[in-house]
Parts: C-alpha cells; structure tokens; sequence
C-alpha cells in the first residue's frame, strides 16, 4: 500500500477535473479525495496498491477533454482514515 498526494496545475478547475479524478480512481480501488485550491491548482490524495496509484499519476497528466495539465507534483502522505475516494470541500 501507498499514499501519495498530487497537486496539479494548469487549466484545471471549471473542466471536470475533480470529478474524472473521482471516476478514475473508483475505477483503480483506491480511497483518498480530491478538491480544488484557492490559487487554481487541483490536490489530490490517493491510496492504495501502488500499481494503481501510479496509473492515477498518469491520468492526472492527461486529465479531462478540456482541461490543460501543465504539472503534477507528488509528494508522500498519509492514508486517509475513510475506503472510499470523494471530493473534498475546499477549507479556505
């Protein structure tokens, strides 16, 4: 198991971005949230086996048709203490 968290930028708020996250990482198992930043930018949490988490960081890079990725940052984390993977409100 691996937790690792994502913050991506470009054109990624207002495209769906959130919510293909949610989508891609049902489809892989893993547990975690995403929610959107104050400055534009998207963070993601994701959980797992690291196979698919790796396969989540990815798909983060292509993204929604109308969003545009211009970078991904990953750092370790923590497990989140709940299964499944939802979207986060934003605390700001």
């Amino acid at each position: 198991m691996t937790t690792k968290k994502f913050v991506v930028s470009g054109r990624v708020q207002g495209v769906g971005f959130r919510y293909f996250v949610v989508r891609e990482a049902e489809a892989l198992s893993l547990a975690g949230w995403v929610r959107n930043l104050p400055d534009g930018r998207v963070e993601v949490l994701a959980s797992g086996d690291d196979g698919p988490v790796d396969v989540l960081e990815g798909r983060l890079w292509q993204g929604p048709p109308h969003a545009r990725v211009a970078g991904v940052e990953m750092s370790p984390a923590e497990a989140p203490a709940h299964a499944e993977f939802r979207v986060r409100s934003t605390e700001w």
